[in-house]
């Protein structure tokens, strides 16, 4: 066929089943497990597809395989969610409701970070 380009991109089973978790949480407007799901994502599909390494520490793989301010941001934003701290509290029960608009346009990108990080090894 002219004008047609086949290709593929190499990407973990894993990471996959996890994506569409993750895509099914962006559609129900869980903002929060959206981002929280990214960096675990990425992780899987890095591990997998680029390094090999199960030791290898999650934010040095990322930085490795990835464009460092991007993955710099959103691993602190999933930290601060997944990591309470009492000195500086992140989340509370109206945050969810009151910050909505930052909440989604957070999980919003966070979602294109992950698909871009999926697209970033052609395979065959």
């Amino acid at each position: 066929m002219a004008g047609c380009f086949l290709g593929s991109y190499l990407v973990s089973e894993h990471s996959t089943a996890l994506f569409f978790d993750m895509r099914r949480a962006y559609c129900a407007g869980a903002w929060i497990s959206v981002v929280v799901m990214a960096i675990a994502v990425m992780d899987s599909h890095f591990r997998e597809t680029e390094s090999g390494d199960n030791k290898i520490g999650t934010a040095k793989l990322l930085k490795e395989f990835y464009d460092v301010d991007e993955i710099d941001w959103l691993r602190k934003l999933r930290n601060r969610y997944v990591h309470m701290n009492l000195d500086e509290p992140f989340l509370e029960m109206n945050s969810w409701f009151n910050n909505q608009a930052e909440l989604e346009a957070d999980a919003t990108k966070a979602m294109l970070i992950t698909i871009k990080g999926f697209f970033l090894n052609p395979g065959t």
